[in-house]
């Protein structure tokens, strides 16, 4: 299973970009990531590593692994967690990056759960979740990088949240990376990774 943990700065990623010789717009990434730092703050993962770490990782899963250069995919993928976890509004994004980021980023939003206590929480969960079926293909994309990112080192994790986030991705999301190739692909070798988890 390919790991997606180089770019933990963005002066590496924009490196290995301009030299991969893609054609993807760098100036449109400055701009994204330097929102996302701004938004994101210090802002930490679970595992103690600056937030904006996860971003570059699902940035790179975008690039490196599955070939995506549409640079409205790759800001989102950059972005995809700042309505979510930061004060950051819709209206915000929409200012600094447009309409067809912000749609993108909305769709991988998870809305505020409705009720109090882990079964609202849940429930809400799901939902957002099997509403990613009627996303568009680009969201569907940010969403397999975001949880790429996130499952690639599961391992990392406790081992009660390892069990439920394996399942959620074996229901969830491998279903959405079907069509994608790449992303079936990788899926597929992730889940021979952690199969005692089942």
């Amino acid at each position: 299973m390919e790991l997606f943990t180089r770019w933990h700065a963005w002066d590496t990623a924009r490196a290995d970009i301009a030299a991969s010789g893609a054609d993807i717009g760098l100036d449109g990434l400055d701009k994204a990531v330097a929102a996302a730092e701004r938004w994101h703050g210090d802002q930490l993962r679970p595992t103690g590593a600056p937030y904006v770490e996860h971003l570059l990782e699902a940035l790179e899963v975008l690039v490196r692994g599955a070939g995506v250069t549409a640079p409205a995919v790759l800001s989102a993928a950059i972005l995809h967690d700042t309505v979510e976890d930061t004060p950051a509004t819709l209206a915000d994004v929409e200012a600094e990056f447009g309409p067809e980021v912000t749609e993108l980023v909305d769709w991988v939003t998870k809305p505020p759960a409705t009720g109090t206590g882990r079964q609202a929480k849940r429930a809400s969960r799901a939902a957002y979740l099997r509403r990613l079926n009627d996303a568009p293909r680009e969201a569907v994309l940010v969403k397999l990088a975001d949880r790429a990112s996130n499952v690639q080192t599961l391992d990392r994790m406790p081992p009660d949240f390892q069990r439920r986030y394996y399942a959620e991705t074996l229901t969830y999301i491998v279903p959405l990376a079907e069509g994608e190739p790449w992303f079936r692909d990788w899926y597929s070798s992730w889940r021979r990774r952690f199969a005692h988890l089942q």
